[in-house]
């Protein structure tokens, strides 16, 4: 039938095609951004994609000691002094590129970026801060330009840029930190692509952005509002799965493409609706050969419990629905087919649009597959070289392109598991091409633990616990920055965490690959089949009687040097921490202090007992409560971090219904590391002396 019954990718004209032709421009490169067709064919140009990024350069090869190093935010490749200023050099690559994605984040924003273009001394591009958001494009909008959900503008936190920078001979990008600041951690990836000499390329500029503003806009505002396409053959078919059935639809015959597929599964009971997507399978063939076979729910990019997802590529209601919007391009045939493995009956209905696409020589077919693994063991010691492991996320072989990937598992711990570093390896590698910095920075976040967040091109759709406990799915799929190989693609992830513990790991990846190009190692229905956990109590609402949290309260005074952030504990086994988080002061020097109020009591003596933390870098802190001093002074060094004892600080009466608490740093004990100023903080009780 030929009908459009539902609503998805609208591709502006200027995006209908990718013109034919060498030239590489900033508009050429937003057109291919949002051209359908041009993302399912190897490269016109046959660039290489690379990664430079902040690693710890301890990491040599995977024979000697450091290939585990966890140092990851001071990794540069050299420094240049300029005209006196001291710039760290991140990115210094000779020959035609460009820049598809840069991700960044630091504790500490102070600073330059600069960008000089094809070996000029003068900077073509000036950032005024380790911040992507100040890049200065007004036209910038959240479908290029995403900040992470931990960022702030003054310190911590990060962002991601999809504006690609092209440069014609090369490109280098330093940063300066402002004089009299001690340098703090400078964590970056900067994805690229290395063109061919030869290849003509129109650098990035000042006068580029401005030609092209108005398409950076309308870039932006596809990326975030994929629309609706007309002219497509539609062809539905619903049916009542019963265990073991399958559901399919014939595709038309000839150089077609499949642009849409949606998925619906009705009158699912709340209860087995997580499964029952686990144990519906997709299954795509295109002439002759099988190239598609993943749980729908992983397919759809939200993993085990199939949440919601909004990106460019893939979109799902939470409720039953997936819309996919990868091309799936063919010569002379092709079946889609949906089978229920499951014991229970489904209600599915599977929604097809495809239309005619002539078959070139850089035309590929679309494959995703799909491997699972339990029982994983994660690591806390990244120096221990003998006891860290890799997890090989993917394998494949032939000619194709790397379009991004679902990791969804669940954590058998209360502490966060991802610290290991992506290690992607294309062709005759002899050092991984992309090397990363930790799991959630490669989805395009920033700061473990991770919580629920949704762009085009990466989201992390569920995240069951603040601890990072239980089920956690992340997706990236990949534009400008796929990865093409001609030969062999592996990907490999370190098994790194905060405490030691075992994962279960569940992986699927979308490319596109030749006739011959396959997946090694993938994973069928006995893995498909098994039971999905149940999602664990909730450890962080664990609370004390009569007890204020101190990362809940606002301090009324503090010493400007002091700094606060609110820290997960969960992932600390030596204490359970009330709410399972504590309020972390940092930058203080003996003599600063912080002070709260704890106001609306009644008129009578309290007594105050207060919960801290102990941990290596932590100093010693004393007590005045309403202007009297308490005589403690509590130290907070601990060769581990652990939950302090009670620390009583006696019984007082509240003044005009408020006590008032100073806690002062004064000083540290010799046995601590590093900054020795810190303090953390958990929770105080009152409690009325009866």
């Amino acid at each position: 039938m030929r009908n459009l019954l539902f609503a998805l990718l609208l591709l502006p004209l200027m995006a209908s095609c990718v013109k034919d032709t060498a030239q590489v421009t900033l508009d050429s490169l937003l057109d291919e951004m949002i051209s359908v067709e041009e993302s399912a064919r190897y490269p016109l140009v046959p660039y290489r994609c690379l990664q430079v990024s902040s690693y710890d350069r301890s990491s040599v090869s995977p024979d000697s000691p450091g290939w585990f190093a966890n140092n990851d935010g001071y990794g540069i490749v050299c420094t240049d002094t300029v005209d006196g200023r001291v710039e760290r050099v991140m990115f210094d690559e000779k020959g035609p590129g460009a820049i598809t994605r840069i991700w960044i984040t630091t504790v500490d924003k102070r600073g330059t970026w600069r960008f000089y273009f094809d070996g000029e001394s003068t900077p073509g591009w000036i950032v005024p801060a380790y911040d992507l958001m100040r890049f200065g494009i007004p036209r910038l909008g959240r479908g290029l330009l995403q900040p992470h959900t931990s960022y702030t503008p003054d310190r911590k936190g990060g962002n991601t840029l999809f504006l690609p920078i092209p440069f014609a001979r090369s490109c280098k990008i330093t940063f300066e930190d402002e004089p009299g600041i001690a340098p703090t951690p400078k964590y970056y990836h900067i994805n690229y692509r290395k063109y061919p000499e030869g290849t003509s390329v129109e650098t990035f500029s000042a006068a580029s952005v401005a030609r092209v503003g108005k398409k950076i806009s309308e870039v932006d505002d596809a990326l975030l509002h994929p629309a609706s396409r007309s002219g497509l053959q539609v062809d539905k078919k619903r049916q009542v799965l019963q265990p073991g059935d399958s559901l399919w639809i014939d595709l038309p015959q000839g150089e077609n493409a499949v642009y849409e597929i949606s998925f619906q599964l009705a009158n699912a009971d709340s209860t087995a609706y997580a499964q029952l997507m686990r144990n519906l399978i997709f299954k795509a063939d295109f002439d002759g050969r099988s190239t598609v076979w993943v749980p729908l729910s992983d397919y759809s990019g939200g993993g085990m419990g199939a949440p919601a997802v909004d990106s460019w590529f893939l979109s799902a209601d939470g409720q039953g629905k997936v819309v996919s919007r990868w091309l799936m391009p063919y010569k002379t045939e092709g079946r889609l087919l949906l089978q229920n493995i499951s014991a229970h009956t489904a209600d599915v209905s599977m929604e097809v649009g495809t239309a005619p696409l002539p078959w070139g020589g850089r035309s590929l077919y679309f494959h995703a597959s799909w491997r699972q693994q339990t029982g994983l063991p994660v690591y806390e010691r990244p120096d221990d070289d003998a006891n860290c492991r890799e997890w090989n996320f993917a394998t494949l072989t032939g000619r194709g392109i790397y379009k991004g990937d679902v990791l969804t598992l669940y954590n058998h711990s209360r502490a966060w598991y991802g610290e290991g570093d992506e290690k992607i390896w294309v062709d005759d590698d002899v050092f991984p091409s992309h090397f990363g910095t930790g799991t959630e920075d490669y989805y395009n976040s920033s700061w473990a633990p991770v919580v629920i967040f949704q762009t085009p091109f990466g989201g992390a759709p569920r995240a069951d616990q603040a601890s990072s406990h239980g089920y956690n799915t992340f997706f990236r799929t990949r534009n400008l920055d796929g990865i093409p190989f001609s030969s062999l693609l592996r990907f490999d992830i370190e098994l790194l965490s905060w405490v030691r513990g075992t994962v279960d790991y569940a992986t699927t990846v979308y490319w596109y690959g030749d006739m011959g190009a396959k997946a090694v190692d993938t994973s069928g229905l006995e893995e498909a089949a098994q039971d999905l956990l149940p999602v664990p109590g909730d450890l962080s609402k664990y609370r004390r009687e009569n007890s204020i949290e101190f990362e809940e309260t606002t301090p009324i005074a503090s010493s400007p040097s002091i700094h606060f952030d609110k820290q997960s504990m969960l992932g600390f086994v030596d204490g359970q921490w009330s709410g399972g988080t504590q309020l972390l002061c940092i930058g203080g020097k003996p003599g600063d202090s912080v002070e709260f109020e704890f106001n609306q009591l009644e008129d009578c003596p309290y007594q105050l007992v207060v919960y801290a933390t102990k941990a290596p870098d932590y100093g010693i802190v004393s007590f005045s409560v309403n202007g009297q001093d308490t005589h403690i002074k509590w130290d907070g060094y601990d060769t581990k971090v652990t939950l302090s004892d009670p620390i009583s600080l006696g019984c007082y009466s509240p003044v005009r219904g408020a006590l008032t608490l100073k806690i002062s740093l004064s000083g540290a004990n010799p046995k601590a590391v590093e900054e020795k100023n810190l303090f953390g903080l958990d929770a105080i009780q009152l409690m009325k002396k009866q």
